[in-house]
């Protein structure tokens, strides 16, 4: 497992230090509250199943949180192991010195890929039985054996062996002396849709599966099947383990799912006024011209753009938190700036800054906010702040 708590929390406190400067020379930043990831990580292990463990997904740089720096948070505060979706993930977080179990979530399939899996100990996902095949041949080659994840596919239709192949795919797997089977495990397509159709139907076949296993005297070592929606809302979902991503950064996979359980959002968004100016009645407002001013207004320009993460689509859509106040945004949003109308603050300065996502006093933009007005998903729009943008990390 990871080193003592005491040598991890040195470590934050170090990144923590050498981000922190930053604030004050970036025209714009994503701050992460560990606090929060703390405390979301706390609850959702106080909310599970008493025998069920936690694995915080931390895969696209932990949702574009920082992978090293969440993973070693999360660890520090009840989750037990942890899942990515590339090779190149995982090497990221040993090469930080993290040694607890990290399961790839996705395929890995080129023998040189394999070695690079077992050099770093990552438990790699096999979907069928070539990939296992290729596995087996590539390890035995170099004298090396792996703790493996199987997985099936009940609905989804993306990775895995079909259910109804479960027997079949375990016992060729058995068969392979350099593959020890860690875990047997699904994924949901619909876990966070109130209608529970689908993810009942998946859910029985899962359980169907299990029992042909048993037919043949399997039983797993671990099960997993839960992912965050599934583990807010049906317990019976827990298992061995659950896979928690996005309720890990404080956002709730539906609005039904907000009453069970306390989280908060980790990620906020902010930038630094560049310049304020008025324009008169009339004027056009950025590229296009799509948005003319109906009067003499007040504008603030902020140094954030389309290339550190924010999406074109929210033009004249997007909302601001400037001292205390929400304001519009206007005109279409370009590479680097934005405009917003400020005509009801006074005396505007440049370096003021502003909350894009998150909150001021008791106002609160987020994620979910701005996906919603794009027809899209929180995840998405967490993944999307590029790495122009400089993490701060604070705790507090």
């Amino acid at each position: 497992m990871v080193g003592s708590q005491q040598h991890q929390e040195a470590n934050l406190t170090h990144e923590q230090h050498a981000l922190s400067w930053l604030v004050n020379r970036q025209r714009a930043w994503v701050e992460i509250n560990l606090k929060a990831l703390a405390n979301n990580v706390r609850n959702l292990k106080k909310f599970l199943n008493p025998n069920s463990k936690l694995m915080a997904v931390v895969k696209a740089d932990a949702y574009g949180h920082g992978a090293v720096t969440v993973a070693k948070t999360a660890l520090i505060n009840g989750a037990d192991c942890l899942a990515i979706a590339t090779l190149a993930e995982g090497v990221e977080l040993r090469k930080a010195g993290i040694d607890a179990p990290i399961l790839i979530l996705g395929a890995i399939n080129a023998p040189e890929d394999i070695k690079a899996v077992a050099a770093w100990q990552l438990e790699p996902t096999i979907c069928n039985t070539q990939q296992a095949l290729v596995f087996d041949a590539t390890l035995t080659e170099i004298g090396e054996s792996l703790r493996i994840h199987l997985k099936l596919d009940t609905g989804m239709s993306r990775l895995g062996t079909n259910w109804q192949e479960a027997t079949t795919f375990v016992q060729l797997v058995q068969g392979l002396s350099s593959l020890k089977i860690d875990s047997i495990y699904s994924h949901f397509a619909t876990a966070d849709q109130s209608d529970r159709t689908i993810m009942d139907l998946q859910h029985q076949r899962f359980r169907n599966a299990l029992i042909q296993l048993k037919t043949i005297g399997y039983n797993p070592d671990q099960i997993h099947l839960a992912n965050s929606a599934a583990t807010l809302c049906d317990r019976s979902c827990h298992y061995d383990l659950v896979r928690v991503g996005l309720a890990l950064y404080g956002l709730y996979p539906a609005p039904h799912l907000a009453a069970t359980i306390d989280l908060q959002p980790v990620l906020q968004v902010k930038a630094k006024i560049a310049q304020v100016k008025s324009i008169s009645s009339g004027e056009g407002v950025s590229y296009g011209r799509k948005f003319i001013t109906q009067k003499d207004t007040k504008v603030a320009v902020v140094g954030i753009g389309y290339a550190d993460g924010i999406p074109r689509n929210l033009s004249n859509r997007l909302q601001a938190i400037v001292r205390g106040q929400i304001v519009p945004q206007i005109g279409a949003i370009t590479m680097d700036q934005i405009m917003l109308n400020v005509d009801n603050i006074a005396h505007l300065q440049p370096g003021e800054v502003v909350t894009l996502i998150g909150c001021q006093g008791n106002l609160n933009i987020t994620a979910q906010d701005w996906a919603n007005k794009l027809d899209t998903i929180a995840w998405e729009i967490l993944c999307s702040f590029k790495h122009r943008l400089p993490r701060i990390y604070l705790d507090e």
